[in-house]
């Protein structure tokens, strides 16, 4: 097996002195893991970064092998992040999330135009909207993508308001007012494609991605939360 990709970075492992076991998250190949060697030099120190950007060739004997990465760094991505603890915690949580819950070299090319979006838009002021554009469609890839087409209780499309948690289902604002503090909030903004949010609907949304990941996902393949995500509205104050 022999192929070239581009991707981003999103875990490294030392592997002997100076190998690094790299995870990249590429357009074409999925998230792939490989063996690099001699990575760890001073010329590499700020190549081998989470989130950087590099073009890879990489070849297996077999395809069940691991494979052997050679690497060129293709943007400093990691710059953008270095002296930016809100969009460093952000990048943590992506970059473990998607490790964690990408399996190996499946397709993701739609999905991938999501997370490079984040990228793409992490100096604009809104960049916390494309990561929670990020998330919700996360929970669609990994199938258990939300129904905000029409109301559970009615099967009406109008005045959506409420998600239930029991079955990620959209509920109309007369359905759901009497169970509105258990409910979360509708994603009106991710429906209309809106990338200007106020910072209390990603807010909201970033609160029940958290539920649904967790329970639908994490839970079910007894796995736990990561930290650096169950703390990242935390740290981010939304």
């Amino acid at each position: 097996m022999q192929f070239s990709d581009e991707g981003y970075i999103i875990n490294m492992r030392r592997h002997g002195e100076n190998s690094l076991i790299l995870t990249v998250l590429t357009r074409n190949n999925g998230k792939i893991t490989g063996y690099v060697k001699n990575a760890l030099t001073k010329k590499n120190l700020g190549v081998y970064q989470l989130g950087n950007s590099i073009h890879l060739n990489a070849y297996a004997r077999l395809e069940e092998n691991l494979c052997t990465f050679h690497t060129e760094l293709a943007v400093l991505e990691a710059v953008n992040f270095m002296n930016a603890p809100d969009k460093l915690a952000a990048l943590s949580a992506l970059c473990e999330l998607c490790n964690v819950c990408l399996p190996e070299k499946d397709n993701i090319e739609v999905f991938f135009n999501k997370i490079d979006n984040f990228f793409k838009h992490i100096n604009e002021c809104n960049w916390i909207t494309y990561y929670s554009y990020f998330e919700f469609y996360l929970l669609e890839y990994l199938g258990i993508g939300l129904d905000l087409s029409e109301c559970a209780a009615t099967g009406s499309r109008e005045n959506l308001k409420y998600i239930s948690p029991k079955t990620g289902r959209a509920v109309c604002a007369a359905a759901g007012e009497a169970y509105k503090d258990r409910l979360y909030a509708y994603p009106q903004y991710i429906v209309d494609k809106n990338y200007s949010p106020s910072l209390s609907e990603v807010s909201d949304l970033l609160k029940m991605t958290e539920f649904f990941l967790n329970k639908n996902f994490f839970q079910t393949h007894g796995l736990k939360f990561p930290e650096n995500r169950a703390n990242l509205r935390n740290r981010l104050n939304i």
